[in-house]
């Protein structure tokens, strides 16, 4: 049964960090925005454009730019939108999504504008096929991610790390990313991801390491349905 408390982490657990220092939080929190799970896809859109050899080949700056910003506005402003809205009309208590009642709309929001933009790509063939099964792979890891919150305070920042990861590693596999660094470093960020939430008492262990597993399978399945 989904309680609806202050926040989901108040009972007592030994791994909970009870007293987090300044640095912890700090630090904490800075990382827990900079790597935000709503920022990711903006992130990976970023690589795939400027940074990838290959992935966007042919496309002038100006297309570069459209793409850049079409995503930005489907996965990222429009799901902000809806947390601030529920917020606004007392849908959920609070924007960070403490507890698992507050995550129920966002995620189904979040969902519906993931999925949309799946669609809008997936119909325009000029895209690369890895670009549609990302997007397919956040769609996925929200619905997951919605089911799993039934249960348990799953970690979103896990999941949102755990795309990243699990996408990264899919295309290595499949001869798609030619570097090794991007996945050396998204190992690390996530990594730092996992410290953070456990230094300002957000998550268990187990809640973010579901969240990072959720993360990396939702993507292969994209792949896999894709047929990357």
């Amino acid at each position: 049964m989904m309680r609806s408390g202050k926040n989901d982490v108040s009972a007592v657990h030994p791994a909970y960090n009870t007293h987090p220092t300044l640095f912890d939080k700090v630090f904490g929190y800075a990382v827990s925005v900079i790597l935000h799970p709503i920022f990711i896809p903006m992130y990976v859109a970023y690589f795939l454009l400027y940074i990838h050899p290959g992935a966007f080949t042919g496309f002038s700056a100006y297309d570069k730019l459209k793409t850049f910003s079409i995503i930005g506005i489907n996965v990222v402003l429009f799901p902000l939108i809806a947390t601030l809205l529920s917020k606004a009309v007392g849908f959920i208590d609070s924007i960070q999504l403490h507890t698992r009642k507050d995550r129920i709309i966002p995620l189904i929001a979040a969902g519906i504008f993931f999925f949309w933009a799946y669609l809008v790509f997936k119909e325009q063939h000029q895209y690369p096929l890895m670009l549609v099964a990302f997007l397919l792979g956040i769609f996925l890891a929200s619905s997951a991610g919605l089911m799993a919150n039934i249960f348990f305070k799953v970690s979103l920042h896990g999941i949102g790390m755990g795309g990243w990861l699990g996408f990264f590693l899919a295309l290595l596999l499949n001869g798609e990313l030619h570097m090794a660094w991007p996945l050396a470093l998204v190992i690390a960020l996530t990594g730092l991801v996992a410290t953070a939430r456990l230094m300002i008492s957000s998550h268990t262990p187990r809640e973010i390491y579901y969240g990072i597993l959720i993360g990396i399978l939702s993507q292969w399945a994209a792949m896999i349905f894709t047929g990357i």
